[in-house]
């Protein structure tokens, strides 16, 4: 069966001379990005956790491509790859995440999905900025729909664990911190164009967690049935990392019940529209982080 990137009419443009840096790249959809990037002339560095992996990744792709250690679960780790990168950077695309573990927390005390999915990312992106001269894309998800931002209990402290509900504001956080993210950027002049995608339904391994839970296993594998490859899973990505659109755009798929398909632009929820709430959770991530916006 053909992956949609032999079918879709959307094509990478060339990405030659240009510095890509991907999390997560090792797997999934970032190694598919990676491969369709890398493939483009891009240099490509794989900013992975497990770099044995991160290089067996790398052996396999056509391209340049370099892999760096970054454990997104630890700002230490995070500060130490930003910190050891110096040269400009085209293009950062905020892939890796977590999907729905049971109650764990990161090096920092945060609930892993929020500060693996958002703070992470939103430490790295900032750390990074002055050197990115491009494009910021950061990777949301349907179940951003289903979030809230809990102010009160952002780390779910104080209420009963709930995977999912974890999940969807980790999603959630992701757009609104591409929201605010090009609002700082557009006020500072900053030619820097702020996207965000999400993959619809795409058979990966982000559910491996699940292996332990019979119900949500069963799940995975029922979906998984029905869902487009991780190729198709990346072309969203893709698109709001090469295509003409306009900032803070959210990409999508475009075909069966916005699951699959050709990629374009969709509509965000309301609450990711909130100009309000973007705004508080950024400052409230920059006092979880101890990282502020550049002067740029």
């Amino acid at each position: 069966m053909p992956t949609l990137l032999s079918v879709t009419t959307f094509s990478v443009p060339s990405q030659d001379g240009r510095t890509v840096v991907v999390t997560g790249a090792s797997s999934g959809i970032g190694l598919a990005a990676t491969r369709a990037l890398a493939a483009a002339g891009a240099h490509v560095v794989l900013a992975v956790r497990n770099p044995e992996k991160g290089r067996r990744a790398a052996a396999s792709l056509a391209g340049s491509t370099e892999v760096r250690v970054l454990d997104l679960a630890e700002l230490a780790s995070v500060r130490a790859f930003a910190a050891g990168f110096d040269r400009p950077i085209d293009l950062l695309v905020n892939n890796a995440g977590i999907m729905m573990p049971p109650l764990q927390r990161t090096a920092d005390g945060f609930e892993s999905q929020f500060g693996t999915n958002h703070l992470g990312h939103f430490a790295l992106t900032n750390l990074l900025l002055s050197q990115i001269r491009g494009r910021v894309v950061t990777v949301s998800s349907n179940g951003h729909r289903a979030g809230a931002v809990d102010f009160a209990d952002l780390n779910w402290e104080r209420r009963p664990y709930r995977p999912f509900p974890a999940y969807a504001q980790s999603k959630l956080a992701n757009l609104l911190f591409t929201a605010e993210l090009q609002r700082r950027l557009t006020d500072a002049g900053s030619p820097v164009i702020a996207t965000a995608a999400h993959p619809g339904l795409a058979a990966t391994n982000l559910g491996h967690s699940f292996s332990d839970r019979p119900g949500l296993s069963l799940m995975v594998r029922v979906s998984n049935r029905l869902a487009q490859s991780e190729d198709g899973g990346a072309l969203p990505t893709l698109f709001a990392a090469t295509a003409d659109v306009p900032r803070n755009a959210y990409a999508g798929p475009t075909g069966f019940l916005r699951s699959r398909g050709e990629p374009g632009l969709i509509t965000p929820s309301k609450a990711a529209r909130d100009a309000d709430v973007a705004r508080r959770l950024w400052t409230v991530s920059e006092d979880l982080t101890g990282v502020t916006f550049p002067a740029l």
